[in-house]
């Protein structure tokens, strides 16, 4: 019938929430750039620390973006996209999430100016991809290459990493083991950075930090007669217990008779010595046992000044085979003294306040450690999270081949290049790329609002520097002036900068295309079909 209201449908349960069209885009927007904003005043030499309490009082002071985000627990669905990026730059290379948050949350805002002037999403994502993709070509050109046996640029490399870290007046000496440590376990121009291994201990300061040619385990020796230093130690590494196995089904021995009690016991003994003694025949006199070592075992071991330990991990394990040049052996009878390891000194030492296991002086080890120390436990983990930045960013300079130079100079060069590139595209692409080749400037900004600088001159003048061919001209945050950044050693790795446009504009482009948000939770319900705790009163 005509005329007559129709009655509205409900296909959402009651308690669903949704948001549709411009309303969904600009609340995602919103919730993308507050994830940016949070991360923004850390960037750089000159940024801030963020201070965050958990719900027990835990305290973790740090600027590293990707540790911030993690520890905030953000629920916002766009704003867990966000973070997801900040996690792909740190499991990609290590560093640079602060930059990859920065960038994301400025292309999203940038591209909400496009939506207000009336150029839908999809074609703003057109020319974003676009964008993107350019800036790939791009920074491959203006990159340069790593050698390899040149270690001021490697060291370079790392002291930038933790420039704006605490570890400020220590990254001398921990940029010189971070470059030893990644030279060490390289093999063909390929790192992979879990051959080293991270020991933090609280106490000592930063300078007591030091590269072991080995590996450190948190293990001490079984028996205390066992000799606590072993030079030229000769390694056996074991994946097998030293003692009786047990059955596999579940079993019950009476015995009635002393006798048979007594002849039990010295067969079990007869046993774990044959174990012990195949251990003795490969003139072996370090055992890392994987599983455990029998009480028994571990005195007969000792008898023979043999240094012993158990339980060690698995990823211990296939370090220290690495490092000494064992082999992991699971069967004691087809073991051989060609399978063992080396290493010219193997000692029990205390570390803070707890034994651990050096295994030290090795030859060529392609697994090291580095024991990271300071005075406190939340210095020591700035410290660690400097440490692994840097390393990260020499095994991505390494692999990769290639660095650019950091202080803003490689963005304002894109940027340039980007703009340049937009002239030769017509209709509203243009404009979207324009708007990426702006965003992209939110890193120098940032750089030099962190640093007390007018970013407009600041960038003004990085942009005059550029134009008159000055490619390397970056800000130098500790003098404020606009100079040649390679000349002073400010570089990174390109594919900090390649990883971070590649996943923010990823991110980006998804949210924008995102035009309704439908958020519908359902209660959790136990296998009886209640809710947890069971009905109400």
């Amino acid at each position: 019938m005509t005329g007559q209201n129709i009655q509205p449908i409900f296909i959402l349960p009651e308690s669903a929430s949704r948001s549709t069209g411009r309303e969904a885009q600009k609340t995602n927007i919103e919730a993308a750039k507050a994830v940016a904003n949070t991360v923004k005043s850390t960037l750089g030499p000159k940024g801030m620390d963020k201070m965050l309490v958990d719900a027990t009082g835990d305290i973790v002071i740090t600027n590293d973006g990707v540790t911030i985000l993690e520890e905030m627990q953000i629920e916002h669905p766009a704003a867990k996209m966000i973070v997801e990026v900040a996690k792909t730059q740190e499991d990609e290379v290590g560093d640079g999430t602060t930059s990859s948050v920065i960038l994301a949350g400025e292309l999203l805002k940038n591209a909400e100016t496009l939506i207000d002037q009336g150029i839908h999403p999809t074609v703003i994502a057109e020319g974003y991809k676009l964008a993107a993709d350019k800036s790939q070509e791009i920074l491959e050109k203006i990159a340069e290459k790593v050698d390899i046996n040149n270690k001021e640029t490697l060291y370079n490399i790392a002291k930038t990493a933790m420039t704006g870290k605490h570890v400020e007046w220590a990254k001398e000496i921990l940029g010189k083991i971070s470059v030893d440590a990644v030279l060490q376990v390289m093999e063909d121009s390929e790192v992979d950075i879990e051959n080293i291994k991270l020991e933090k201990k609280q106490g000592g300061s930063i300078h007591d930090s030091e590269l072991i040619s080995g590996i450190v385990i948190d293990k001490e020796r079984v028996h205390s007669n066992m000799p606590k230093t072993v030079k030229n130690a000769k390694i056996l590494l074991l994946d097998t217990p030293l003692e009786v196995k047990e059955t596999g089904i579940d079993s019950k021995i009476q015995i009635s008779d002393p006798d048979k009690l007594k002849a039990f016991l010295d067969q079990e003994e007869k046993t774990i010595k044959e174990l012990v003694d195949k251990v003795v025949k490969t003139k072996a006199n370090v055992v890392f046992c994987q599983k455990g070592i029998d009480d028994l075992a571990q005195y007969f071991l000792a008898k023979k000044e043999i240094f012993a330990a158990r339980r060690v991990s698995q990823s211990d394990m296939k370090k220290l085979a690495r490092a000494t040049g064992a082999k992991i052996i699971s069967n004691l009878n087809e073991i051989s003294s060609s399978e063992l390891g080396s290493a010219g000194i193997v000692s029990e030492k205390k570390l803070g306040t707890e034994n651990m296991t050096f295994i030290e002086a090795c030859k060529n080890p392609k697994a090291v450690s580095l024991i990271i120390r300071g005075g406190t436990e939340h210095v020591v983990d700035e410290v660690e999270r400097a440490v692994k930045d840097a390393v990260g960013d020499l095994a991505a300079a390494i692999i990769e081949g290639k660095f650019v130079v950091g202080g803003g100079a490689v963005q304002i060069e894109l940027s340039r290049q980007l703009n340049d590139y937009a002239q030769k595209l017509s209709g509203r692409k243009q404009l979207a790329v324009q708007q990426f080749a702006k965003s992209i400037e939110i890193i120098p900004k940032t750089l030099a609002e962190n640093a007390g600088l007018d970013p407009i001159d600041k960038i003004t003048e990085l942009k005059s520097s550029h134009e008159k061919g000055i490619a390397k001209a970056g800000l130098n945050v500790m003098n404020g002036k606009v100079e040649n950044l390679l000349t002073k050693g400010v570089i990174e790795p390109l594919k900090i900068n390649t990883q971070a446009i590649k996943s923010s504009s990823e991110a980006a482009l998804m949210i924008l295309r995102i035009d309704d948000v439908i958020s519908a939770g359902k209660l959790d319900k136990g296998p009886s079909g209640m809710p947890p705790g069971g009905m109400p009163y």
